[in-house]
């Protein structure tokens, strides 16, 4: 894999074509992406921004006005304080971007408005890749996905990691290779069928995973407990891969919960202070979705207390992911503890079970500098 440090002066100074995530609630992910944004505007003759932001359906023409973004051409703006030109298609990214050589920087509407973006096609790809001289993936989060502007440009175009997608791979790697003992995994979220694949790939790592949300309802509810309305897997395939899980010792599920009505939507308290004890003896810690329904605050008790665990344990490497994680950590000001934030949610899963992201497997197959 070539990363952005390693570019030789003379393809730098060309025209840059970089993939970022600006599919977040708020600016975050934009931010992440801030170092390798500016280190290109201030070197290359063009910059080409390129994202998406949704599922919007190309059938139905309010979602072309909803997830468009010319608005966020502002955010980068903002960012890199210069102008940002808003480009609606390729066909106008033709005109004005490929011939640029004033420095300027470009933003193209939503990827995910041409149909071939999701199906990795080859032709999108193409045509992208015609548009400059190389490529920059600053998108992480979106690299577990074979989409056209991950995976098969990089077959076109001379390409590279970016500085914050090169600190993802370091550090999730480290969390993993060879873990400070013992480690420590937190997961949560609405999702369970993500996190089945981490606890596979590490349980013979971790002294302890430790679950809240849709994993441990579902666990509870495979081991007999009536979690009633409570958010839990229903696919009967990821039920039986969940199954097994139960005989592992390492697995705390909670033995209290707040509940609404006929739905567990908090670990309890006295749950997740044991969590708290387990974190704080930790050498390393993943944390993975919220443990709650955390926007409504008489159900964010549990994500705190086990925030402010992580927190307060100096000696460990801690490291969160995911979108809802990552918002609930903003909203506290408590993201500035953990000592990497991933932009990744899927992707941050699906690496740390050791899977292979078709995002780096590209970069890693084509991503060559001549």
């Amino acid at each position: 894999m070539k990363f952005l440090r390693d570019i030789p002066k003379d393809l730098l100074r060309g025209r840059a074509i970089v993939r970022i995530d600006l599919n977040s609630s708020d600016n975050w992910r934009l931010l992440c992406a801030g170092k390798t944004l500016k280190f290109l505007s201030q070197n290359a003759k063009a910059v080409l921004i390129i994202s998406h932001t949704g599922r919007p359906n190309t059938n139905n023409p309010a979602d072309f006005k909803k997830f468009s973004l010319k608005s966020r051409a502002g955010d980068i703006s903002k960012l890199l304080r210069k102008e940002v030109v808003f480009l609606k298609d390729i066909s106008e990214a033709e005109r004005q971007f490929k011939n640029c050589e004033s420095k300027k920087v470009f933003l193209l509407e939503n990827l995910r408005f041409d149909s071939g973006e999701e199906k990795n096609d080859k032709v999108l790809a193409g045509k992208l890749a015609l548009l400059g001289n190389y490529y920059v993936n600053e998108a992480f989060a979106v690299s577990h996905r074979a989409n056209a502007s991950v995976s098969a440009i990089t077959k076109f175009i001379p390409s590279f990691a970016g500085f914050n997608f090169e600190d993802e791979i370091n550090n999730l790697s480290k969390a993993i290779a060879n873990p400070k003992k013992p480690l420590v995994v937190i997961l949560g979220g609405g999702k369970s069928a993500d996190k089945v694949g981490i606890i596979k790939f590490l349980k013979n790592k971790a002294k302890w995973f430790l679950l809240g949300g849709a994993s441990a309802n579902t666990l509870l509810q495979l081991s007999g407990v009536d979690m009633k309305d409570s958010l839990r897997e229903k696919d009967p395939k990821i039920l039986a891969q969940m199954k097994p899980l139960l005989k592992l010792k390492s697995i705390l599920l909670p033995f209290d919960c707040k509940i609404d009505k006929r739905e567990v939507l908090d670990i309890g308290e006295l749950t997740a202070k044991e969590y708290a004890i387990k974190i704080g003896e930790a050498g390393t810690i993943i944390w993975a979705g919220p443990l709650g329904l955390f926007e409504k605050k008489k159900f964010a008790g549990g994500s705190l207390i086990v925030a402010k665990a992580i927190a307060k344990n100096k000696k460990s490497f801690s490291i969160v992911g995911g979108g809802e994680t990552v918002e609930f950590l903003r909203k506290n000001k408590m993201d500035k503890y953990f000592d990497f934030v991933s932009t990744g949610g899927g992707a941050m899963l699906e690496f740390l079970a050791g899977n292979k992201l078709p995002g780096i497997e590209a970069l890693n197959k084509n991503g060559k500098t001549n």
